[in-house]
């Protein structure tokens, strides 16, 4: 079972991860920068509160909510050099204080809305997502992040 991204407690402590990052830090695994990773952990926020990112089309989501959706939503953490859906992917130089900041904001910002506001919020790729599911998308995707980097 995933902890409670919606706990302040759990918020906190990855924010204390967050801050331990510095421009210098490297992955113990990937091909990501720690600035790429930070604008990557981003886009799942971006999805949720900007209209930044292009919905998939009705084939595409139904591909998506068939073959994707339970390894994102699921309790299992991801394996190492894992694939990533294109918009996930960052490739060029990103400013490590304003993507550290973003991933900080949205993630008080998605703690202080709370479990209920997502409780039955259609995401982006999968349709309707649980609260569960929400929270182990969050968790999951930023732990796994933190853990690449040492954090």
């Amino acid at each position: 079972m995933m902890k409670n991204i919606f706990d302040k407690q759990v918020t906190d402590e990855f924010i204390k991860r967050i801050n331990k990052l510095e421009t210098s830090t490297k992955p113990k695994w990937g091909k990501m920068s720690v600035d790429q990773m930070l604008a990557h952990c981003n886009v799942t926020y971006e999805m949720v509160f900007e209209q930044k990112h292009k919905k998939p089309n009705s084939f595409t989501k139904l591909i998506l909510k068939l073959f994707v959706k339970n390894t994102v939503v699921n309790d299992t953490l991801y394996k190492k050099n894992g694939r990533t859906a294109p918009q996930f992917l960052i490739t060029d130089t990103k400013n490590f204080e304003a993507e550290k900041k973003r991933l900080i904001d949205y993630l008080e910002k998605t703690q202080g809305l709370g479990a209920d506001y997502f409780n039955g919020k259609a995401s982006h790729s999968f349709g309707t997502l649980s609260t569960q599911e929400w929270n182990n998308m969050f968790y999951k995707h930023i732990d796994h992040h933190l853990n690449q980097f040492n954090v």
